[in-house]
């Protein structure tokens, strides 16, 4: 609608000006009109043809026509992604053409009398005219133009930090997903860690007790005071565990409550944050196992009639937390594999301390054919999450049956 209606006005202008321009060119007036009516209404293609728009201005200034269409056109080639060269090109000569015609229109009305006044001003009037009918448009255009090529600019730098933004938001959900897997399944393998040993000596203890429960009733009392003790440990790491589980449960909660647009361009790095920190050890440390209660491990399955020979080589010393509870962990789901394939058969654990490694080996002989089968149920996740344990630490894990019919675990967990 703008374009339509600045074309009318200029249209309308072209036409009055023709009137005079076909007494000064000595063609009839109509002739004059339709050339103004013409020339006037290319106003109406200015944002697809800009030059051609300033092309036809030029033409008709000789014949004092379309000062709207010159003023429009130049605004509308600034403001286009023309080269700078052509607008400043056309600008010159629309300014020198306007200034030709000003100067002998001038020039002319002071010859007629018409103006009294110096011939200083044929010139000043000349120039003053051609720079205000030229400039202005140009100068605004090019503002204009630049200005909506910023906001351009702007608004697609926003939508790619959008997409940025959700990209990383999705990567952080995706992160955090993968944490709770990781949580998962170390929940379930410190569980099974937890409890598989200490039923599996409660079980063994509990079929001992049946088969000397008349025979020898001092030694089912020792045994039934043994699976108490062992089911009380087994509740208190229960209930150890249960309650760091708790703990870090409602420090996720609260981490949860933050949206994740308020982090900003730092919300993949702050999601995988919180999910080592609420992830990897269910929002706090564990407190042991460590390798100086491995005697009080091989002693209960001593007592639980397992022949179990242990050696330490080495200077033992401390290790980080993660380091030490693995090592006790290997060799207690060792220890209850023996317990549950093969139970009666003599046992040999060997520690060895090394300079930058600490390295564990469980074998056991095979089992006597007179021993008693616990019947203990096995999920097969014994291996594996030993095997999990050491690689997560950089270690090399080993299992697998011997020669002599036995099986041996070893394991090799860097220092560091």
């Amino acid at each position: 609608m703008l374009d339509v209606g600045l074309a009318g006005v200029s249209a309308v202008e072209c036409a009055a000006e023709g009137i005079p321009f076909a007494g000064d060119a000595g063609i009839p007036v109509w002739a004059g009109v339709v050339f103004g009516l013409l020339a006037g209404s290319v106003l109406l293609v200015r944002r697809k043809w800009p030059i051609a728009v300033v092309l036809v201005a030029i033409a008709i200034t000789p014949a004092q026509m379309g000062f709207l269409m010159g003023v429009v056109g130049l605004y509308s080639l600034a403001v286009c992604e023309v080269p700078r060269r052509i607008i400043g090109s056309l600008a010159a000569m629309m300014m020198l053409g306007t200034m030709i015609v000003t100067f002998v229109r001038v020039r002319q009305d002071m010859a007629r009398g018409e103006l009294g006044i110096g011939d200083w001003f044929v010139p000043f009037a000349a120039i003053t005219i051609a720079v205000g009918l030229t400039a202005p448009p140009v100068l605004l255009g090019l503002y204009v133009g630049a200005r909506r090529r910023l906001m351009e600019s702007l608004r697609e730098r926003a939508d790619d930090l959008e997409r940025e933004l959700q990209l990383l938001a999705e990567r952080a959900e995706e992160r955090a997903e993968w944490a709770r897997g990781e949580e998962r399944t170390r929940i379930a393998r410190e569980m099974h860690d937890v409890v598989a040993h200490r039923v599996s000596l409660m079980v063994v203890h509990a079929a001992a007790l049946q088969a000397v429960a008349r025979k020898d009733p001092e030694k089912a009392v020792k045994n039934a005071a043994l699976v108490g003790d062992m089911g009380r440990q087994a509740l208190t790491e229960l209930r150890e565990m249960l309650g760091v589980l708790r703990s870090g449960g409602e420090e996720r909660r609260e981490r949860a409550a933050v949206p994740l647009a308020a982090v900003g361009v730092a919300a993949a790095a702050a999601a995988s944050r919180a999910a080592r920190e609420s992830g990897g050890e269910w929002g706090g440390p564990v407190e042991g196992p460590w390798l100086s209660e491995l005697g009080v491990l091989v002693g209960q399955s001593a007592a639980a009639g397992m022949v179990v020979d242990l050696s330490v080589q080495g200077e033992a010393r401390s290790y980080a937390p993660e380091v030490e509870q693995t090592a006790y962990r290997v060799v207690q789901e060792a220890l209850t594999n023996v317990h549950k394939h093969a139970s009666g058969a003599k046992t040999y654990v060997r520690l060895a301390h090394r300079v930058s490694e600490i390295a564990m080996q469980v074998e056991n002989e095979p089992p006597p054919d007179s021993a008693s089968s616990a019947r203990l149920p096995s999920g097969g996740n014994g291996l594996v999450g030993m095997e999990e344990r050491v690689a997560a630490l950089g270690g090399v894990f080993v299992s697998g049956p011997t020669e002599a019919g036995g099986f041996r675990v070893s394991a090799v967990i860097p220092a560091a």
